[in-house]
């Protein structure tokens, strides 16, 4: 296995070698820049596994060069982790809204530096791998977002059932508890018309997942299911399942790959419903929060909340909170000022289309 890349980003020479050193003892290739517009050439020149960056640094600091990073397709996910000398809570929240992974306040030990790269590293070699479309592989890309993503799941493994032919699984009008994943035999999914007649809309086999639509759009269900033939079923909960597709995009994205079976347009339609329904979400999550912070002026209320708060109180994952709330301000809906959520514009926040 090739030895893992890492580019430091550091203005002080002292700082930035130590950085090196203790990295390289660890078994990592190291390179280093000594400002950030050398950094951002290396990182799109040399392709790093990692990027360690100072924040407050001359010609580029480190919030410019997340920017600009994310911005090349080849750079962009790269995992980010933040130096900063200060200990002032709006420069976490900031580099955290941009979209780092990490941050690590000077002074630091070694443990501690060491502990956020091997994080990370693992968490990149987990997106990276291809996970088998068995159930064993299902449960080992699950587990591995438990334990590396902290995605918080509502029980250890996967209940798999046995289900007769002819079982009627749902129905039409059921509020969705399930996103079902088929280790064998087959299930179809069908509508009946006014006749009575029955019309089959999809057949579902070994490896196929079904029944997660209707969760995401957040509606019951359209159509109805029934086994075809014997069939084992995983069952995967369903604040599990909303908890895989919207805590990071990363893990979302390559769970949606499973999903799909890697179909191109499928899986960036899922992405976007997912992404979506999450903004919708966080949308009407800070219009209910709006009304109890609510002092008569139209638009300005500011919610002074933690953003672990926020996101518990709406029901999503921080990092999920974090990064629809950046393009929530991205879009004048809102303003962040000293780690305040201000209420920009309710009527676009109450009408988001998507």
């Amino acid at each position: 296995m090739p030895m893992k890349k890492i580019l430091v980003i550091e203005d002080h020479q002292e700082v930035r070698e130590n950085i090196a050193e203790i990295i390289e003892l660890a078994g990592y290739e190291v390179l280093t820049a000594e400002n950030g517009k050398i950094g951002a050439e290396k990182a799109l020149s040399e392709k790093p596994d990692l990027i360690i960056c100072d924040i407050m640094m001359p010609v580029l600091d480190g919030y410019g060069v997340l920017h600009l990073l994310n911005k090349h397709e080849e750079t962009a996910g790269t995992p980010f982790i933040f130096l900063t000398a200060k200990s002032e809570r709006n420069d976490f929240r900031k580099g955290m809204e941009m979209g780092a992974d990490d941050y690590i306040t000077k002074p630091f030990d070694g443990i501690e530096l060491l502990n956020a790269v091997e994080s990370r590293i693992k968490k990149l070699e987990y997106l990276r791998k291809s996970f088998e479309s068995d159930s064993k592989g299902v449960n080992e890309f699950i587990e591995g977002a438990n334990q590396l993503g902290n995605v918080a799941l509502t029980s250890e493994e996967r209940e798999v059932c046995s289900y007769p032919k002819k079982h009627l699984l749902y129905s039409e009008g059921q509020r969705p508890k399930y996103v079902y994943y088929v280790v064998g035999g087959k299930v179809k999914t069908y509508l009946i018309n006014e006749d009575g007649k029955e019309f089959i809309t999809h057949v579902y086999g070994s490896g196929d997942f079904f029944g997660y639509l209707a969760i995401l759009e957040e509606i019951n269900y359209k159509d109805n299911s029934q086994v075809l033939d014997d069939a084992e079923l995983m069952l995967i909960p369903r604040k599990d399942f909303l908890n895989l597709i919207s805590y990071d995009m990363r893990i979302s994205g390559q769970f949606i790959k499973m999903i799909v079976h890697n179909t191109v347009a499928d899986e960036e339609n899922l992405l976007s419903l997912a992404y979506n329904s999450l903004r919708k979400k966080v949308s009407f999550g800070l219009l209910k929060l709006m009304e109890k912070y609510k002092t008569g002026q139209e638009t300005g209320t500011e919610l002074d909340i933690s953003r672990d708060n926020l996101a518990s109180t709406i029901g999503v994952a921080t990092e999920s909170l974090i990064r629809t709330l950046g393009d929530f301000k991205t879009e004048k809906l809102i303003d962040i000022q000293n780690g305040k959520v201000i209420i920009m514009n309710e009527k676009g926040l109450r009408n988001l289309r998507y």
